[in-house]
């Protein structure tokens, strides 16, 4: 069962942002993680941060939780690689 993926406030502004290209491999990954958000190939569990998740697309990645109540993804950033991880 396909999940809706929910993108925070910064999240979709960082999106907005960039190259369309980029863009699309990004929403290609999302739509990936919402059919399948436990998926060892796609994600790798953030130890020590909870129920965070993390998917790589390239040099950026998307942080995103499953809220297994409301049963959506939740993507809480998506940037690049060496800054992503500094402000969880």
């Amino acid at each position: 069962m396909k999940r809706e993926y929910r993108l925070s406030r910064s999240a979709s502004r960082y999106l907005r942002h960039l190259a369309p290209a980029t863009r699309q491999r990004i929403i290609r990954r999302l739509d990936q993680i919402a059919a399948d958000p436990f998926g060892n190939d796609l994600a790798k569990d953030l130890h020590g941060l909870g129920e965070l998740r993390a998917s790589r697309v390239g040099d950026y990645r998307i942080v995103f939780y499953v809220d297994p109540e409301a049963d959506f993804v939740a993507v809480v950033v998506i940037g690049p690689r060496g800054d992503i991880y500094g402000g969880l």
